[in-house]
């Protein structure tokens, strides 16, 4: 990164009364690494493959090719914002800039949680597979206790700094897509079971009731997939000419995460050797089932460890995106404890306490369920929705941002494309999550079919209920709702870095 980008990159900032303090340590490649391994195909396909085949069949593969195409629009809509306001904290800050201070409170509010929880959720399924490699019996507590050691091991990685964060993202990366290649390269040639026919035929799935709603459910294992790739605009002061990188790191993680995940659930689909068994429910864990017939007791152990690789990666990034998040919060003194989450430690470029809440309220969340693994499930099956919510409440914000005659100026435009790609994506973003918290099983309780929206609507009325009281939105001095023309004098710009406590005093 040569001096004059440096400027370049300091006074766009400056122009948003921004003085950064975060090292750009993270290239193209790391920034796009960051968001693939949040995406993690192997996290998202393993963990809802049993659940989409028994629920639709073979044809649920096509909801990866719908739900990406979805996600893509999504992707151009970030691309334009990040480009034009290149801050740390993602949907927060583009929401404050397209709109206003109480919208951009709930989003940050609302995508802070998801994130937590999903950091949460993410270790919490690492357990089995630690137990599995070392041949420990996978009971409640020792999954506890392997997935507070897999964040812990995260939480120690970013506490080293972007540098160290880059290089083991980039590792992940390499891991996941190798094992992803090698694994489906192995099923596909040694232990398929079946043509590319059987990728058009339900084998009985969702008899009795419209397949069409069959389908729409087993497209969840897409849902469930395809986010991650907003996380290259979290870190977006860590990344050199980020209006120009971010967007393109985004299209890749979309691109890339997707052909790899594809690749992966095509080659389960045409090695599960009995479909039957799998959607009556006599086969539960048909992932486990197949690798274990077709890598034998040493082979499965190796892809367990990939799995694992994947695991921690994905817990790595989403634990970064959270703690910037956290950090662009404090920093526009949007919540309480500002003053600590702003901290940053100047040798390390990274804000430690910001890092320490994305791994003590994740851990809080992983004990409690040692009370009530029911209770953290239904969390986690809120999570999914509320990072949906998050995306929607900033591709809702660009489009009337448009509407009322914002111009895009960053490095990355869509010209007379923009409109109607933020039209779809809002438009799929709002079916997704009906999709996402549609009641689907009439045989129990309404709580249980409508978990979703409660959990999401409980998260909804506390943020609701601190922001009227406490008005933290009212705090800061940043600018807000500049994308709008007419709307740049709204706040004052200040362009100097916040002076760090601890490093005055050593001073």
């Amino acid at each position: 990164m040569t001096v004059s980008s440096q400027d370049a990159d300091a006074a766009h900032l400056a122009e948003l009364g921004i003085s950064s303090e975060f090292k750009r340590d993270m290239s193209l490649w790391s920034n796009f690494a960051l968001g693939f391994t949040y995406l993690s195909p192997v996290v998202g396909i393993y963990t809802v493959f049993a659940y989409a085949l028994a629920t639709a069949g073979p044809p649920m593969i096509w909801s990866l090719l719908i739900v990406g195409l979805g996600q893509l629009m999504v992707a151009l809509t970030f691309s334009e914002v990040v480009a034009q306001f290149p801050v740390a904290g993602g949907v927060y800050p583009w929401a404050r800039r397209l709109w206003g201070l109480k919208y951009a409170w709930m989003t940050g509010w609302v995508y802070l949680w998801a994130l937590l929880i999903t950091v949460a959720a993410v270790a919490y399924g690492s357990g089995p597979y630690v137990a599995s490699l070392f041949n420990i019996a996978a009971t409640p507590r020792t999954s506890v206790v392997f997935a507070l050691i897999v964040l812990a091991i995260a939480t120690i990685v970013n506490f080293m700094g972007t540098k160290v964060l880059a290089r083991v993202a980039i590792f992940g990366f390499a891991a996941e897509l190798l094992g992803c290649l090698v694994v489906g390269g192995w099923l596909l040639i040694a232990h398929r079971e079946h043509g590319l026919g059987v990728l058009f035929d339900n084998f009985g799935a969702g008899a009795g009731s419209n397949y069409f709603a069959a389908f729409v459910a087993g497209g969840l294992i897409a849902l469930w997939m395809y986010y991650g790739f907003e996380a290259c605009g979290d870190v977006a002061e860590e990344v050199p000419n980020p209006g120009r990188v971010i967007p393109k790191a985004m299209r890749r993680t979309i691109y890339v995460g997707g052909a790899a995940g594809g690749f992966i659930c095509l080659a389960l689909v045409l090695s599960v050797t009995d479909f039957a068994a799998v959607i009556s429910g006599k086969d539960v864990d048909p992932v486990t089932t197949t690798l274990a017939a077709a890598f034998g007791a040493t082979g499965a152990k190796v892809v367990v460890g990939v799995v694992l690789i994947s695991y921690f990666s994905c817990v790595l990034s989403l634990q970064a995106a959270a703690s910037r998040l956290a950090y662009s919060y404090g920093r526009d003194k949007m919540i309480m404890g500002s003053r600590y989450l702003s901290h940053f430690w100047p040798n390390r470029h990274v804000p430690p306490y910001a890092i320490a809440i994305a791994a003590a309220i994740p851990a809080a969340i992983i004990i409690f369920s040692l009370v009530s693994t029911d209770a953290v499930i239904k969390l986690i099956s809120a999570a999914a929705f509320s990072i949906y919510l998050g995306f929607q409440m900033v591709v809702l914000a660009a489009l009337r941002a448009r509407l009322k005659g914002w111009k895009p100026t960053g490095a990355y435009k869509m010209g007379a494309w923009a409109m109607p790609v933020n039209i779809i994506a809002l438009t799929y973003g709002i079916l997704a999550m009906i999709n996402m918290c549609w009641p689907r099983t009439p045989d129990v309780g309404w709580f249980d079919n409508y978990i979703v929206l409660v959990m999401t609507s409980i998260i909804v009325l506390i943020g609701l209920v601190y922001m009227v009281l406490a008005r933290p939105y009212a705090h800061g001095d940043q600018p807000w709702g500049d994308a709008i023309p007419g709307a740049e004098s709204r706040a004052p710009r200040p362009v100097q870095p916040a002076v760090d406590e601890a490093a005055a005093a050593g001073q």
